[in-house]
Parts: structure tokens; C-alpha cells; sequence
């Protein structure tokens, strides 16, 4: 310890093998102390690199919504009110979409029960209608229109058969029709194996489909090459 002008400043003592202490210079000092501290003893319960980043992560969060309290008027309660609107403006979303649509797969047969005739679906859908059950009234005018298409040999009776197989095969000798066909496929995936909710509009434009494939003329393929209706 040395006093010069009444201040008074501590330098570290080393003492040698036989006792005697050293005054050693600040700077080694310092440099010997960060030397004996970045031994890995001392850092064996530091956080790793992931740690670090998600806590670099909530930080920033943390100061995000600091400063969006800051900024938004009413402070912190006028900030929750505004993510209260988005959270239920999203879920909104989400009821009236539904998920996304669904890519078909093999799997999915349009028909799960034993055979029925076209008649008898059409009585089903109009009865899930008036009950205004949407979903089933569209599953069944589906296979009302698929099956009707098979009494009519426009279709090869084929249970395993997929909506988007039958609207692909019905659009060959229906070519007027194969993108309502096709569509409609897509509105009987959607409300089966896509999570969607389907509505009266739904059912109606299948409803009108069935009527006006009732009433189409196929387009026969002839051996010269030509069509006739």
C-alpha cells in the first residue's frame, strides 16, 4: 500500500518462496486474474449456446413489448386490448376457413358403406338439407352423382373409387361438365378429410350439378376419331 497526496491506492502483493512480498504492476495483474479466470472450473454451469439465444430472444421480446406499450395509446392495457382484437380476428379466420385444403389421396373412397342406388342418396342429402346438416347433404349428392353415372354405364361400378377419380373418368364422356365435376370433387374432400364446414350455397350448386348431369348427353367416342351426342 502506497499514500501519495492523501489518496491512498492498493497494488497486489505476490510473495515469492521465501515470503517476502512483491509489489507487481496492475496490467500483469489483471491479465494473470483473466487468465486463472477463463480456466473452464468456473464456467462449468454457464449457460450453452442455445440457452443464450433464447434468452437473447426473450429480451428482445420483452423490449418489443416494451416499446409497443409505449407507443400504443393507453399504455400497456391499450396494448392488450389490441392483441386481444388480432387473436380474435385470427381465430375468426380460422372458423370461417377452415384448414387448408386437403391434397387427396388414394385412400379416400367415396364410398364407406355398402352399395346404395342413386335414388336412395339423393333421398339422404335432402334429408340431411332440411336438417340444415351441410356437410352430410354435400357428401351424399356427391355420391348421388357418382352413383348415378355408374346406373347409367358412364362410370365402371368401382367401389374403391376416389371423388376426384370419378370426376376425372365422368369429364371424359361429360367434357361440358368436367370442371363442375371437378369442383365438386374438391367441396366433398374438403368437408370429409379437410376439416371444412360446407353451407347451403355448397349443397345447392351439387344439388344443380346432379340435376343437369341428369339431363347431359355423353359424348361417345366413334371409331373414326369424331364424337356424337
Amino acid at each position: 500500500m502506497s499514500t501519495t497526496g492523501g489518496a491512498t491506492s492498493i497494488r497486489p502483493l505476490i510473495r515469492l518462496g521465501d515470503g517476502i512480498p512483491v509489489d507487481t504492476p496492475r496490467v500483469p495483474a489483471r491479465e494473470a486474474a483473466e487468465r486463472e479466470l477463463s480456466k473452464p472450473m468456473y464456467h462449468e454451469n454457464d449457460p450453452n449456446l442455445l440457452q443464450r439465444a433464447i434468452n437473447r430472444l426473450w429480451e428482445w421480446i420483452g423490449d418489443l413489448l416494451d416499446a409497443a406499450s409505449g407507443a400504443a395509446p393507453g399504455g400497456p392495457l391499450g396494448l392488450a386490448v389490441v392483441v386481444l382484437v388480432v387473436v380474435a380476428l385470427l381465430a375468426a379466420l380460422w372458423w370461417r376457413l377452415g384448414t387448408p385444403r386437403r391434397v387427396p389421396g388414394p385412400a379416400g373412397s367415396l364410398f364407406e358403406d355398402g352399395p346404395r342406388s342413386a335414388a336412395e342418396h339423393r333421398a339422404s342429402a335432402e334429408a340431411h338439407a332440411a336438417a340444415e346438416r351441410w356437410n352430410e347433404a354435400v357428401q351424399e349428392r356427391m355420391r348421388a352423382i357418382v352413383r348415378s353415372l355408374e346406373e347409367r354405364a358412364l362410370l365402371d361400378p368401382r367401389p374403391s373409387r376416389t371423388a376426384d377419380e370419378a370426376a376425372a373418368e365422368a369429364g371424359r364422356p361429360l367434357p361440358h361438365h368436367a370442371d363442375r365435376l371437378r369442383a365438386a370433387a374438391g367441396e366433398f374432400d374438403d368437408v370429409t378429410y379437410g376439416g371444412r364446414t360446407a353451407d347451403q350455397g355448397t349443397y345447392l350448386r351439387l344439388r344443380e350439378l346432379d340435376l343437369d348431369l341428369e339431363r347431359a348427353k355423353p359424348q361417345l367416342s366413334t371409331a373414326s376419331g369424331g364424337t356424337a351426342e
